[in-house]
């Protein structure tokens, strides 16, 4: 499984060694992270590919080779954790009795493709903000007029590649035409665009587990604070149930999707009550620790799943609501994003850093915390650290 760097991949090596696997991480050559810090798990350094795609994609094949065969029965499973890892594992070839816990083909293209996410999201009845595909400045400047603002620019595509090489983008938010002609300008149309109108609201998202016969496993969450109250992972997140309504218009998606495996449908609430949708993610989720602090066990039941999908593995499972989970390394980081201020005048209203510094400080009677384990507290204070260390120091876009 890898990347090793992933938010969710602590809480993954936890599940799937609960449920009896072994476990092999590959990891980014040269770049720490909380895991590597495990005993639950070996992490294999290969070429990271926002270095190089191809390089990336010949270490990992030759990981998995050194692996062996299945000739002693052994099913060996290959599990992608974030973005980089999905296009990866997406293009190995699968030989030697090798299974893919994750999206190929036509599913790989629509967990890296926002396009495609949102024009089937539409035609499964979700509320789509007004979007625009864009390629060049020109196209950008015609959607942000005075009746659009604030719009948000976004990569269209998960793993932008240009000439061979991963392309760096962030998105920008941007409440006006000069903050839209800076952003444009830092874009340099480097890599394709989806420009939205710009909501307000509480994200959340909705979890489950596709299998042949339907969706099971059904779980939500609601965002109690965002790392970045700009836009970003949550930092805290309560669960929550999943209405019928929602029920439909996901499974409507991912059925005429044909996915198999887990899945996250990213949402947004505003004030009106009126949810919309964000982006579909296609492989484990960074809040991975409050499905598990409800005994949903997401990541052994895909891998399950891939290995036999006739399982009943996630069958008459329930959540349970008003479960609270922390990241202590983002609680931390949302603080000093709190206090920096926001970086457009679309972000109308903003967290009081007083009034957070005691929300954050508080810790309440059952709440539980990401990344924690008794026979493993390395993961949690190593995660604290490289959380702040990778945001503090993160490297901008090329």
């Amino acid at each position: 499984m890898g990347f090793a760097e992933a938010l969710a991949a602590p809480e993954t090596v936890w599940s799937l060694v609960d449920d009896g696997f072994h476990v092999i991480a590959f990891a980014r050559r040269g770049r720490a992270s909380a895991l590597r810090n495990s005993r639950h798990v070996v992490c294999h350094e290969i070429c990271t590919p926002e270095q190089d795609l191809q390089t990336a994609l010949s270490e990992l094949r030759s990981l998995m080779s050194s692996v062996g065969c299945t000739a002693d029965g052994v099913p060996r499973v290959l599990l992608p954790l974030d973005d980089k890892a999905v296009w990866l594992c997406s293009r190995v070839q699968l030989d030697n009795g090798w299974l893919l816990a994750g999206p190929r083909g036509a599913n790989a293209e629509l967990a890296l493709n926002k396009c495609l996410q949102t024009q089937l999201a539409q035609d499964a009845g979700f509320a789509v903000p007004t979007t625009l595909f864009a390629r060049t400045a020109k196209e950008v400047f015609a959607f942000g007029n005075e009746e659009s603002f604030p719009i948000i620019l976004r990569p269209a595509e998960c793993i932008p590649i240009l000439q061979g090489r991963l392309q760096k983008c962030r998105k920008y938010i941007c409440a006006n035409p000069i903050e839209l002609e800076r952003a444009v300008n830092e874009w340099g149309e480097r890599v394709p665009l989806l420009a939205q109108k710009f909501i307000i609201g509480t994200g959340g998202g909705a979890f489950g587990l596709a299998a042949p016969d339907g969706v099971r496993a059904w779980s939500a969450h609601r965002r109690l604070r965002m790392m970045n109250p700009q836009g970003s992972g949550s930092s805290a997140c309560i669960s929550q149930p999943v209405s019928d309504e929602l029920k439909a218009k996901a499974e409507a998606l991912i059925m005429k999707a044909g996915w198999q495996g887990v899945f996250m449908i990213e949402l947004l609430h505003d004030d009106s009550g009126k949810t919309w949708f964000v982006e579909l993610n296609g492989r484990s989720w960074g809040s991975m620790a409050l499905s598990r602090r409800q005994g949903l066990e997401y990541a052994a039941w895909n891998v399950r799943l891939a290995i036999d999908p006739e399982s009943s593995v996630g069958m008459n499972v329930d959540s349970t609501p008003a479960i609270v989970c922390r990241n202590a390394g983002r609680e931390f980081m949302h603080l000093l994003f709190v206090a920096r201020g926001p970086k457009s005048k679309a972000l109308s209203t903003w967290p009081s850093f007083w009034k957070t510094t005691t929300e954050v400080g508080r810790v309440r009677k059952g709440e539980t915390w990401y990344n924690w384990r008794s026979d493993d507290p390395k993961v949690f204070f190593a995660d604290f650290w490289y959380t702040i260390k990778d945001n503090v120091f993160k490297s901008k876009p090329q």
